[in-house]
């Protein structure tokens, strides 16, 4: 399993790291000495070949913002923890992860698949859009009615928080979303 190295061409943006680590959850980014803890024992990278958190914070001590950010690669992190807590550094590697997710989701740079889970959201009150024939099939099954959400308490609670941006470029067509993983 060979890792894709990392361009020298890529763009450096030094105060990059230096972002990070201003943010909440990002002050021990500088910390990693790059043992590859957090990638062997990462659940998420035992079944993909293209996420290595180790790499991910390799990118962020580097500068190498645009490509770090622009990732499909980033957005794979299960917040387990794992990392997290077999790190000799003590390194808070899904937190340093969720301020890189932040920073991304912030510029835009969003998967479409989590595009349309926030879409339903704020449409239904779940993630995924419950088709009718479930619905019927719980009737027949003699299931309980799924909980009523209270859409509108929902959508008073995301108030000012800027939601449509998020939701820029979400197809009406289908609402699916294709998974890169």
């Amino acid at each position: 399993m060979a890792e894709e190295s990392i361009s020298i061409s890529s763009k450096i943006d030094p105060k990059f790291r230096y972002e990070v680590i201003r943010m909440p959850g990002g002050e021990k980014l500088l910390q990693c000495f790059q043992c590859g803890t957090c990638t062997s024992d990462c659940p998420v990278a035992r079944f993909s070949d293209k996420y290595r958190p180790r790499k991910i914070i390799r990118m962020a001590q580097l500068g190498l913002r645009e490509k770090v950010l622009s990732s499909d690669f980033l957005w794979l992190c299960a917040s387990c923890f794992t990392c997290t807590d077999r790190c000799p550094q003590g390194v808070e590697v899904a937190s340093v992860i969720r301020v890189l997710k932040n920073m991304a989701a912030a510029e835009g740079r969003i998967p479409e698949v989590f595009k349309v889970l926030l879409s339903n959201l704020i449409k239904t009150g779940y993630i995924y859009e419950i088709p009718e024939s479930r619905i019927k099939k719980r009737e027949s099954l003699g299931l309980p009615p799924l909980p009523k959400v209270n859409i509108e308490g929902l959508n008073k609670s995301l108030q000012g928080m800027s939601i449509e941006s998020f939701l820029k470029g979400v197809s009406e067509k289908g609402r699916e979303a294709k998974l890169w993983v």
